[in-house]
């Protein structure tokens, strides 16, 4: 009898320890959630897709990001996600800064922007996403259907007479391909004016017959989505070398993109320097998977990678 009793305390007494060492685990869990220790990765804020996140996007890829954005929001309905849209040179500061831990982008960051992030021992996920490209337009009553390298130099060094080059920004991404494009280092203010955005561009083109705008392929096709001015703007034949040697003048087109013939196709990257697996995870894969390149294929841009097709084929047809 003395024995069962002493069996029955001890048991008692192992449970009791037991317990008390799981709530003590319990609390610490509960302790590390609300952010008073390393981040517990169960936690909605730490999922990748759930939780919030900042995207830092290069002005002129805008547009599509927000297409993009529409269909992944309504599929992952706990997600949020701020977008900050600068031109190039300021997004990178941006990105530098710690304004965002993500960016699209129409490059990748040269060794020296990124040695913050080096220090701080962050490895970036970079993945090309689709493919724009810079254009040149010009208001359809102007006699000019096309533009070669030399007049566009000419006018990137203000050498040009009764013409004037418009663009949204001195630090684009666009202006800066333009300058590798002509071989021109300095922009001269004669014949170059700096609008404040792409739309303002493309709304003085509807007016100004001696003028020729600089945008991005994909804000050229979302105006004329929005304000179906289509028929008031054109896209300059741009010139360049074909594949025989022979100096041609293509369009920027998906096909063109495509087959490197346009010489201004831009390839842009989804740059993720989460330091953990969050949110950043799931979006970029989201724009590279075949839904995200989908809303690539359908926007009229060139995606990275072809969404495949479904055939549904049938025996019998009823």
């Amino acid at each position: 009898m003395k024995r069962k009793f002493l069996s029955s305390l001890l048991i008692i007494g192992l449970l009791t320890f037991g317990i008390s060492c799981s709530n003590s685990k319990t609390a610490d869990k509960i302790e590390v959630a609300k952010g008073t220790g390393e981040p517990n990765a169960s936690t909605d804020k730490n999922d990748i897709l759930t939780g919030e996140m900042t995207v830092i996007v290069d002005e002129a890829a805008t547009s599509i990001l927000n297409e993009q954005l529409e269909v992944f929001r309504s599929s992952y309905v706990n997600t949020k996600i701020q977008v900050i849209s600068k031109p190039e040179r300021e997004a990178i500061n941006s990105l530098i800064q710690g304004d965002g831990s993500m960016a699209i982008l129409a490059r990748e960051l040269t060794e020296r922007e990124s040695a913050g992030f080096g220090n701080r021992q962050i490895t970036p996920r970079i993945f090309p996403i689709w493919n724009d490209g810079v254009v040149f337009v010009n208001n359809i009553s102007s006699p000019d259907t096309s533009i070669n390298v030399q007049t566009l130099s000419s006018l990137m060094k203000g050498d040009a007479s009764g013409k004037t080059l418009l663009l949204d920004n001195i630090n684009s991404s666009m202006v800066r391909k333009v300058k590798e494009f002509s071989k021109v280092d300095q922009i001269s203010a004669k014949s170059v004016q700096a609008m404040k955005t792409s739309t303002e561009v493309l709304k003085q083109i509807e007016t100004n017959v001696n003028a020729i705008g600089i945008v991005s392929y994909s804000q050229y096709l979302d105006y004329r989505r929005q304000f179906g001015e289509e028929n008031k703007i054109r896209i300059l034949s741009l010139q360049n070398t074909g594949s025989d040697g022979k100096t041609v003048f293509t369009k920027p087109s998906q096909t063109t993109f495509a087959t490197e013939e346009y010489p201004l196709k831009t390839t842009f990257y989804v740059l993720n320097y989460q330091p953990n697996m969050g949110l950043g995870i799931g979006f970029s894969a989201f724009l590279t998977g075949d839904r995200g390149q989908r809303v690539v294929l359908k926007s009229g841009l060139l995606p990275v990678t072809m969404p495949g097709r479904e055939i549904l084929i049938r025996d019998n047809i009823n």
